[in-house]
């Protein structure tokens, strides 16, 4: 591909936080027509350099060039004119609207006073038709699949005329096939003269469809390559710092009595319809069950109903033979529960807390962290300092308030506060959203530990290498119910993808049969 000149250029850009310096003297040139990766550690600072470049924060010092002019960037509005566009990892969506009315708001196009909805429906439809994106313009946001709502956030910056997009971890809950349609999306883009920047912890995304990467550590740019030349395992050293491992070292699972028995759990969802129908489910003592589904087919309600934090309609879930249906969390956890919430910040911490604070949130009125009725402060920073260190919690101090960490080191905090605990059961709902593969080689090791002590394991996630990777048994949701549970060891992505995707057990096992030739052994159990 013919590259010419640089389309945004970032020179010794500084920004400090008081006494904390976020970015320190990082260089990034991205060129017209490339994917351009960002890769970099939980807290390397690559938000707050896309931050600086999008116009939601300024540096402290530093140069930014845009087709090799020299320019302010004081504001998202500035950036906008500019040509620079974000597709946000969370989509800022009005569900109730349709995608044109997402699309055009704030950008109205108006006639005789009037907003012209027809003309924006056809504005939307040309760029979706020019770039392959497949939306209806006047489908509700609230009726379209995770993936279509990505795609209306890309229409959304095109629209605004960006030439430049931003795209912030956007594989995160989309399935494998989404993932492949995305990334002919974005190799659409750049044939048309569009330039990404792609910030992604996914190897196998920057080895798809980057080509070139720029790696930060520490807030340092470390160095720039050619993707096509370098390695999966190079970008992962450069990034941690040292050499890591892909592969969870485990030894074959001895599972033994079941720890969770869940049985007829029906769940109502917030507007009263069943998000879980029925489901029966065992967890056993020295396995790990993951539970691989698409965004929004009940996986969540389910976590929430085993841990107390959304009521049961009808049905059971006993712990350690302990009936705890519709107990109080605190009880639920009592009993021998550990949970690593999907929602960190809404679930997992109070941020305006100190860190020893939140850290000590499931045992501070325990022995030895409270005596008497009193706060042992000096126990609670001891346990702190302790969990800091082993579970590498990047932060200045554990008075730090928890608002105050970085997304991944947040999610390290809660990690150690419930793998410490030593459960009997450990729900890791999402546990690796947002981490750098140092941190997920990491975390992947202390639950497969837990397993091996004899523990049940429960690992939900959207990521399906990590669902095949650490699980045992995995149980495949759509729609609310169980559909399929497979081996781990003996089914593949295809094959899982269209179970996600509402496939039938049976028909799924002929796609892969009729793709590799071969018979598939993976269905323990059809639902």
């Amino acid at each position: 591909m013919a590259q010419t000149a640089n389309v945004i250029e970032m020179i010794g850009i500084t920004k400090e936080f008081g006494t904390f310096r976020a970015n320190d003297d990082v260089h990034l040139d991205v060129k017209k027509g490339e994917i351009h990766a960002l890769l970099g550690e939980n807290g390397a600072g690559k938000s707050t350099l896309m931050n600086i470049l999008s116009g939601l924060l300024e540096p402290t010092s530093g140069t930014i060039k845009v087709n090799g002019q020299e320019v302010q960037i004081s504001s998202p509005d500035v950036a906008n004119k500019l040509g620079i566009g974000m597709v946000h990892q969370h989509f800022m969506l009005v569900d109730k609207f349709t995608v044109a009315e997402n699309i055009m708001l704030g950008k109205e196009k108006h006639r005789f006073g009037f907003i012209d909805a027809k003309e924006a429906e056809k504005d939307v439809q040309e760029l979706s038709d020019r770039y392959g994106l497949k939306v209806d313009p006047k489908a509700e946001i609230a009726s379209i699949t995770v993936g279509m709502q990505q795609r209306a956030e890309i229409l959304k910056t095109l629209y605004r005329g960006a030439d430049i997009l931003i795209f912030d971890e956007p594989t995160g809950v989309l399935t494998p096939q989404e993932i492949d349609e995305l990334m002919g999306i974005m190799k659409a883009l750049v044939k048309e003269g569009k330039s990404i920047i792609l910030i992604t912890h996914k190897l196998d995304e920057i080895k798809a469809v980057a080509d070139r990467c720029t790696v930060i550590r520490r807030g340092k740019s470390i160095d720039t390559v050619e993707v096509a030349t370098t390695s999966q395992q190079e970008l992962a050293d450069m990034m941690v710092g040292r050499s890591v491992s892909f592969k969870v070292d485990k030894k074959p699972a001895n599972p033994q009595e079941p720890v969770l028995v869940i049985k007829d759990l029906v769940v109502k969802e917030a507007r009263g319809f069943d998000a879980v129908k029925k489901i029966s489910l065992e967890v056993k003592a020295g396995e790990v069950l993951g539970i691989a589904g698409v965004d929004g087919n009940g996986q969540s309600e389910l976590i929430q109903a085993i841990t107390g934090l959304t009521k049961v309609d009808s049905g059971t879930i006993t712990l350690d033979g302990k009936d705890i249906t519709n107990l109080k969390p605190r009880h639920i956890t009592e009993t021998g529960l550990g949970h690593i919430p999907e929602d960190r910040q809404k679930y997992g911490l109070i941020l305006p807390m100190r860190l020893e604070e939140n850290i000590s949130l499931q045992t501070y009125y325990q022995k030895p962290y409270s005596k008497n009725g009193f706060l042992q402060h000096d126990k609670v920073k001891e346990q702190a300092k302790r969990l800091i260190k082993e579970f590498d919690v990047r932060t200045q101090s554990e008075e730090s308030p928890a608002a105050a960490l970085s997304g991944g080191n947040q999610q390290k905090a809660i990690i150690a506060r419930e793998i410490d605990r030593n459960p009997s059961l450990l729900i890791a709902a999402q546990p690796t959203r947002g981490l750098d593969v140092g941190a997920i080689e990491y975390i992947h090791k202390r639950l497969v530990e837990q397993r091996d002590n004899g523990k049940g394991v429960i690992l939900m996630s959207y990521e399906l290498d990590e669902v095949m990777n650490v699980s045992d048994r995995i149980a495949v949701m759509y729609d609310g119910n169980i559909i399929a549970i497979v081996n781990a060891n003996e089914t593949n992505e295809k094959e899982l993808g269209l179970l996600m995707a509402g496939v039938s057990p049976e028909k799924a096992h002929e796609e892969v049969k009729k793709e590799t030739g071969k018979e598939s052994e993976s269905f323990v159990e059809s639902k």
